[in-house]
């Protein structure tokens, strides 16, 4: 099945929630579950360079399993809208 757009949350390999957004949480930017520390976050890490273990250092409330689980996710997804094989 193919997506038109990214879900609003991403899950992990347990189906539990990776990111989600919600109105009264930083007005709907997307965060990091149990956090208020948002997805952009980790992606300007990424682009400046900087590592995974980088941004967990700077954002101890983020599980590593949760920026790996988005990462992979995110690029699935991408795949998908692109029809390359998974």
């Amino acid at each position: 099945m193919r997506r038109e757009a990214l879900p609003r949350s991403f899950k992990a390999m347990t189906q539990e929630p990776v990111v989600h957004s919600h109105p009264e949480i930083l007005g709907g930017t997307p965060v990091f579950v149990g956090t208020r520390v948002p997805v952009q976050a980790l992606l300007d890490y990424l682009e400046e360079g900087d590592t995974i273990d980088s941004f967990l250092d700077a954002f101890p409330t983020v599980a590593r399993e949760q920026p790996v689980s988005f990462l992979r996710q995110a690029t699935q997804a991408l795949l998908e809208r692109s029809g390359e094989p998974e």
